[in-house]
C-alpha cells in the first residue's frame, strides 16, 4: 500500500499530498495508492532515433529534428519539437517538410540505433530477466519478486532505472506501470516524454471506457470502422456488451475485445518472444515502372535481409515481397512453407518470381522484402540431395560475406548489381 509520494529524481520518500520532493525540489513525484503493489512495466524510449541524434549532436538540442529518408519517403520518426507542427510518424516525407520547413533532416543510422537499444537492453536485464522486447525501442518487464534483489517496490526500481538511462545513455524514456501487458502499454504512452504512469485494477475500467475502440492492442482503422459499424465506437460501448454476445457476434476476437476492455489480460511477460520477421524496403526518388530498376533494388534488398538473417543467427521459412504504388496502395505477395534458409541466392529467386506479375501494372515509389517464419540459423539451408548445388552456393556467399566484412559492402557487387541508378 502506498505510504506518501515517491520522488522520481532523487527516489526520496515525500509527504502525502506534497506538491515538491522536499530534498531535491522536483515536482515530479509518484502518487497512487496501488503503487508499491503493481510489477508489469511496459518501457518505451521517447523520439528514440532523434532523441540518439540529438545526444551525439548538442546543436539539435533545440531544433525541430525529422528522421526519414528523401523527398519521397517517409518520417521514421521526429523530436517533441516537430510534433509540435503536427509532424508525426509514417507521414510522407513532403507533407512533413510542409509543416515544418525548419525542420533539421537526417536519414536514419539503424547501426547507431540498434547499438544503443542494445544498451538499453542491457540495463532492463539488470532489473528481471523477464524481458520481452517488443521493438528496437521498447519492452515489457516482469517484476515480481524483485523487491529484496533491489531494495524497493517496482516502481522505485522503474523510477531508478529511467534516471540511470538518462544519466548514463543520454536519452529518456518513458515507463508504464500495471498489473498486465494491455494496460502497461496504454500508460507509457499516457505522459510522454519522460512519464511515469500507472494503472491501477480499481481504475481500469472507469479510465478504459471514454477511450476509442482503436486504443485496444490490435484494433487498426480498418478494424476500428468495422466495430463502429456494428455500434462499438468507444471501449465503454463494448464493455456495456456481454462476453457471449461479443463471441457470438465476433468469435474469439470478440472475446479477446471485450476482456481486454474489462482490463482483463492474463498474457505473461515472455523473455523468449523472437522477431517475428526480418525485412529491409526503399523508397523511390521517383515513381519506377521499369523492369531493371526494380529487379536491381530488389536483389540488393535480398542482400541487405540476408545479412541481418545471418547476423542474428536466423532462418526463415516465408518470403514476402510489399510494393507500394504511386498513389500509396500497399501490394503485398507471400511464399510461405518454404525450407529454411538464410541465403540471399535462395531468397531472391522466389522474391523475383512474385515481381514479375507485378511489373508494367503501376508505377511504385516503394519496394521492399522480407523473410518471416523464423527459426535458428541451424536448420537453414541443411545439405539436401535434391540440390546439389547448395553447397557450393553457400559456400560462395560465405566468401562474399567474409570480403565484404573485411573491405566494406561495396567489395563485391554481383551481376545483378550492376546496372543503371534509381
Amino acid at each position: 500500500m502506498e505510504t506518501g509520494a515517491l520522488c522520481r529524481d532523487c527516489l526520496t520518500r515525500a509527504p502525502q499530498g506534497a506538491p515538491r520532493c522536499p530534498a531535491c525540489g522536483s515536482p515530479r513525484l509518484i502518487v497512487h495508492p496501488e503503487r508499491d503493489t503493481l510489477s508489469i512495466a511496459h518501457i518505451d524510449c521517447d523520439a528514440f532515433y532523434a532523441a540518439v541524434e540529438k545526444r551525439d549532436d548538442p546543436s539539435l538540442r533545440d531544433k525541430p529534428l525529422i528522421i526519414g529518408g528523401g523527398k519521397r519517403g517517409v518520417v521514421s520518426t521526429c523530436c517533441y519539437i516537430a510534433r509540435m507542427s503536427g509532424v508525426r510518424s509514417a507521414m510522407p516525407m513532403f507533407k512533413a517538410r510542409a509543416l515544418c520547413p525548419d525542420a533539421v533532416i537526417l536519414k536514419p543510422n539503424m547501426a547507431k540505433y540498434v547499438e544503443v537499444g542494445r544498451e538499453v537492453r542491457r540495463h532492463m536485464l539488470t532489473l528481471t530477466p523477464l524481458v520481452e522486447p517488443l521493438s528496437i525501442d521498447e519492452a515489457f518487464l516482469d517484476l515480481s519478486g524483485t523487491e529484496r534483489l533491489h531494495h524497493g517496490s517496482p516502481a522505485q526500481t522503474l523510477a531508478r532505472f529511467a534516471r540511470d538511462v538518462e544519466a548514463g545513455i543520454g536519452i529518456s524514456v518513458s515507463v508504464g506501470l500495471s498489473y498486465c501487458k494491455f494496460l502497461a502499454k496504454l500508460a507509457s504512452d499516457m505522459d510522454k516524454p519522460r512519464g511515469f504512469t500507472i494503472i491501477g485494477r480499481a481504475e481500469a475500467k472507469d479510465l478504459l471506457a471514454p477511450l476509442p475502440v482503436s486504443r485496444i492492442w490490435g484494433v487498426g482503422k480498418v478494424a476500428a470502422e468495422r466495430l463502429a459499424r456494428g455500434g462499438l465506437q468507444t471501449i465503454a460501448d463494448i464493455q456495456a456488451r456481454e462476453e457471449t454476445d461479443m463471441m457470438r457476434t465476433l468469435g474469439p476476437e470478440g472475446q479477446r475485445l471485450w476482456r481486454l476492455a474489462n482490463g482483463v489480460d492474463h498474457r505473461a511477460v515472455s523473455p523468449d518472444r523472437e522477431a517475428k520477421s526480418i525485412s529491409s524496403e526503399t523508397t523511390f526518388d521517383t515513381d519506377v515502372a521499369d523492369e531493371e530498376t526494380l529487379v536491381r533494388v530488389l536483389h540488393a534488398l535480398t542482400d541487405k535481409v540476408a545479412g541481418r538473417l545471418k547476423k542474428a543467427d536466423l532462418a526463415g521459412c516465408s518470403i514476402t515481397l510489399k510494393l507500394k504504388t504511386a498513389d500509396f496502395k500497399i501490394r503485398t505477395r507471400s511464399r510461405s512453407g518454404l525450407r529454411p534458409t538464410q541465403l540471399a541466392a535462395r531468397i531472391f529467386p522466389v522474391a523475383r518470381e512474385m515481381l514479375g506479375p507485378e511489373i508494367g501494372k503501376a508505377r511504385y515509389r516503394l519496394i521492399g522484402v522480407g523473410v518471416g517464419d523464423l527459426v535458428d540459423g541451424a536448420e537453414g539451408d541443411a545439405a539436401d540431395l535434391a540440390d546439389p548445388d547448395l553447397g557450393r552456393i553457400k559456400a560462395a556467399e560465405t566468401a562474399i560475406d567474409a570480403i565484404r566484412a573485411k573491405f566494406g559492402g561495396a567489395a563485391v557487387v554481383k551481376g545483378i548489381g550492376f546496372g543503371k541508378k534509381s
